[in-house]
């Protein structure tokens, strides 16, 4: 038996609250959770009592929270004399029978189906709310994650080119002025070296004329004013081939006139981390790209045939997730609304596959952001 408040027949009214309508509820089951969850939070409502005989029912605990007085007995609701509206949502016929024929002035009833339909609708507007809020924060925490992210992302490409910089460009402009230097004091002495020497230097000066060209692709890989995927990922695996001598292959099914252009960048970065990490690690001779884009989905297959790694490992150490790659190549694709799957094993490469949902007005706006 639930501890129960006294019914006094003149329940105090809140302190500094409007008259309002005073509400009694019959029942604290379902429909009785549902009405006192939604009234609670109204200024213009007051909820002077509730019945229940079932010590169990959920909206007890529900009124003892909120501070409205419980009772067994329903007709010690009736003979409260603030009270404008009684609602039955107790489900007991014979409750029902006895209240259509209490009358008194200014008292409402509702009850049967007319009150069932009510906490119905009133309990589809809280699961609709809730709905909204796991939605609201579903979204808002990945909008930390992409503005977290975003800012680690611009220091790793930062420092990714500035690595690539130093070790490729400067160094081949750094080896062109000592040959220019070595040139300079051959001139005079042996000018057949000299010469040679101008050529190597040549050559060297249209290397570092590459370099500085990769560098600039790399921080503007897209055709922005077109926004082009599929041209800039063919010039990237075509430059690629030819800086590491890793065989590629690119494989396009589906219009990439339907992806919004942040999805496009994405994509894009994903291959990149995923193609920079097989350079760095895999010692694979051979990547293949594969892109299936229909209305529905976007999938990215990159895989390579390198030397693989120990999964299980990995997984367990968050540091080797930096190390291979792997965090950044995850969470690029969770900041798109998709996920990433890696497989790899020691001696048979390593497979990433990204799944990436298209939403409707993604298809039907063909891309516009």
């Amino acid at each position: 038996m639930p501890t129960t408040h006294a019914m006094s027949p003149r329940p105090p009214r809140k302190t500094g609250a409007p008259s309002g309508t005073h509400v009694a509820i019959i029942g604290a089951g379902r429909g009785g959770t549902a009405l006192m969850e939604i009234f609670a939070t109204d200024p213009l409502v007051q909820i002077v009592g509730v019945a229940e005989i079932q010590a169990n029912a959920p909206g007890i605990a529900l009124a003892k929270r909120l501070g409205i007085p419980v009772t067994r007995n329903y007709r010690r609701l009736l003979d409260l004399e603030h009270v404008d509206l009684i609602i039955d949502v107790s489900g007991n016929a014979k409750v029902w029978e006895l209240l259509q024929d209490f009358h008194r002035m200014g008292v409402t009833i509702i009850g049967g189906a007319s009150a069932k339909f009510m906490w119905e609708l009133i309990e589809a507007r809280i699961r609709a709310t809730a709905e909204i809020e796991k939605a609201l924060n579903k979204y808002q925490s990945l909008y930390r994650l992409y503005v977290k992210e975003t800012g680690v992302a611009v220091t790793e490409e930062r420092t990714r080119i500035a690595c690539e910089m130093h070790d490729g460009l400067v160094q081949n402009l750094a080896g062109v002025n000592f040959k220019l230097d070595l040139s300079q004091q051959l001139i005079r002495k042996d000018p057949k070296a000299s010469l040679a020497t101008l050529r190597e230097s040549k050559a060297q000066l249209k290397l570092a004329i590459q370099e500085a060209r990769q560098v600039i692709f790399n921080l503007r890989p897209l055709h922005f004013d077109k926004m082009e995927l599929l041209p800039a990922l063919t010039n990237y695996l075509t430059s690629y081939e030819t800086q590491y001598h890793i065989k590629t292959q690119f494989r396009v099914a589906g219009d990439e006139q339907i992806l919004f252009p942040r999805t496009k960048i994405f994509l894009f970065r994903i291959v990149q981390e995923a193609l920079s990490n097989v350079e760095r690690h895999a010692k694979a001779t051979r990547v293949t790209v594969g892109l299936d884009i229909d209305p529905e989905r976007l999938r990215v297959t990159i895989g390579d045939n390198g030397v693989g790694f120990d999964m299980d490992t990995v997984l367990r150490d968050p540091d080797k997730w930096d190390h291979f790659g792997i965090r950044g190549i995850l969470e690029r694709a969770r900041l798109v609304g998709g996920e990433g799957k890696i497989e790899s094993k020691k001696g048979r490469g390593t497979t990433i596959v990204v799944d990436i949902p298209l939403a409707k007005k993604e298809t039907i706006r063909h891309g516009e952001n």
